[in-house]
């Protein structure tokens, strides 16, 4: 219940803006993704596991562990790594719009 109070407060923070509803991480840097809007997809984050920032997800184990922050509703990683949501879905977004045509 409280955790449910505290995202409808902070999604009414957010007008316009995509919230993650569902987040699974799988094999070979995949996210699946969906959103409050219903979008859903996979976006592929291994270009980003070889850059500094994000090195420290080489590991597939840790990869895994990725969770929606409650607050800020970013992607992140054990609090140390976090992803946009908006970014995210327009990645995602794309994708389907292309599937499309």
């Amino acid at each position: 219940m409280a955790y449910s109070l505290k995202y409808r407060r902070y999604r009414s923070r957010r007008p316009g803006l995509h919230t993650v509803t569902e987040l699974r991480a799988g094999e070979n840097y995949m996210l699946w993704l969906k959103f409050d809007d219903g979008v859903e997809g996979h976006v592929y984050l291994g270009d980003l596991v070889g850059t500094d920032s994000f090195g420290l997800l080489s590991d597939e184990e840790k990869f895994r562990r990725a969770a929606i922050d409650p607050v800020s509703n970013a992607i992140t990683w054990e609090g140390e790594l976090t992803l946009d949501p908006d970014a995210l879905y327009r990645d995602v977004a794309s994708q389907a719009q292309a599937a499309l045509h």
